[in-house]
């Protein structure tokens, strides 16, 4: 019996060039591995570009992208923006609402009613559905209306929206799981009680990159140490804290340390920090793997990551991790790899960025550490062996006999 063939990936967004957020990022890269070995594989996704307006800017139609069909939908326009954002600050806050304001939540978060017109028509023709991120209405739409074919993508994170009941269901309910780390594994586990047999930690793969360590500082013209952040700057991501933090770092200490920041959005920091920050924006792959090798550290703040692709690829740019101790899968990505430091408070965090400053062959030693961890369990090779077993999971009732010829195929 031959392996699934025919495969829709299901995210909010989708960027020809360039990267967006983590999770569009790989659902992506999946998909043109799938399209790659021959599958027939659809990417289903709106016609949205700005993760905070939804505004629909791409025109809705059909493109064929690295052997992926990718399909524009419109998001619904109609939806209640403000209901919304209503029950959304409820959940915030922490405050406990009803099974009825989740689902005004959910319904009025990021759907498309054509993206479901077009699994209606089509779903019969689809052998998997892969969807994610957990938090989306187009996820959550899908994955209600054709369980038995989903495998999800959750990117979960210990967050107070994992504790909804909507969520709950919907974890219970799917076929399957692509998880991208062991702790995010374990923590669906705990939350949802699901089968690990429907799981497999499958992650990203990452290809090998050269990277020029000198050219962020000649072209920013710094002469002085710097560190990187990679991604969007928000609090949930903890690039506020990280500002405080660098700030008081160079008050207390004297150490003329400056900060190199790619991504988007905007940067809250100290204005006495203001001058040495460079902030780049978005970059090329070239242009951010050279800020990442030219870094003393890669700082990664956050506590809800459930992959890190970033803090893989400065461990490929041969620069060592200094991440929040908060958050299970970076502190357990730089456990298994020894491929840097962790902190829980800012006297944690001067201790270890005074370390990696002052002591050289620590850093290079680290950063070949994190550098064979992930040629190691991410490389392509790797991460194919495991995305292709997770399509093949076995609804229940299908006989292991099943799962083993599809594994084989």
């Amino acid at each position: 019996m031959s392996a699934p063939g025919r495969i829709a990936f299901i995210a909010p967004r989708y960027s020809e060039k360039g990267t967006i957020g983590g999770a569009e990022t790989l659902l992506k890269a999946l998909a043109e591995r799938c399209a790659a070995a021959g599958r027939e594989v659809h990417f289903l996704t709106t016609c949205a570009v700005d993760h905070f307006s939804w505004k629909n800017e791409r025109p809705p139609g059909e493109k064929t992208i690295n052997g992926v069909r990718v399909h524009f939908f419109p998001v619904n326009e109609d939806r209640d923006v403000a209901a919304f954002l209503g029950v959304q600050a409820a959940i915030d806050k922490g405050v406990r609402v009803s099974p009825d304001e989740e689902r005004t939540w959910i319904t009025n978060s990021v759907n498309s009613r054509a993206l479901m017109d077009h699994l209606a028509a089509q779903s019969e023709s689809y052998d998997r559905l892969v969807a994610g991120p957990y938090l989306f209405g187009i996820t959550w739409s899908a994955a209600s209306r054709y369980p038995d074919k989903t495998l999800l993508v959750p990117c979960l994170h210990d967050e107070v929206f994992a504790y909804l009941g909507i969520m709950k269901k919907m974890f219970q309910s799917v076929r399957g799981f692509m998880f991208n780390t062991h702790p995010e594994q374990a923590l669906a586990e705990r939350l949802y009680g699901i089968d690990p047999a429907k799981a497999t930690v499958v992650g990203m793969g990452l290809d090998p990159f050269e990277a020029d360590p000198h050219a962020t500082a000649a072209t920013l013209g710094i002469n002085a140490p710097y560190v990187l952040y990679s991604g969007r700057r928000e609090p949930m991501k903890g690039t506020p804290l990280l500002c405080e933090y660098l700030h008081v770092f160079r008050e207390r200490t004297g150490v003329n340390l400056h900060a190199v920041f790619t991504g988007s959005g905007q940067i809250d920091a100290p204005e006495a920090l203001r001058p040495f920050i460079h902030d780049l924006g978005f970059v090329s792959e070239r242009e951010k793997h050279d800020a990442m090798a030219g870094a003393v550290a890669f700082i990664h703040p956050s506590v809800n990551e459930s992959l890190g692709i970033v803090l893989l690829e400065a461990w490929l740019a041969g620069t060592p991790g200094l991440v929040h101790a908060c958050s299970a899968v970076l502190k357990d990505q730089v456990r298994r790899s020894n491929g840097g430091l962790w902190f829980k408070n800012y006297p944690q965090f001067e201790v270890a960025l005074s370390k990696l400053l002052e002591d050289e062959p620590l850093r290079r030693a680290l950063a070949e550490s994190g550098r064979a961890y992930v040629r190691r369990e991410y490389d392509w090779s790797a991460v194919e062996r495991r995305l292709f077993a997770a399509l093949a999971v076995p609804a229940e009732g299908v006989s292991p006999l099943f799962l083993t010829s599809r594994i084989k195929d």
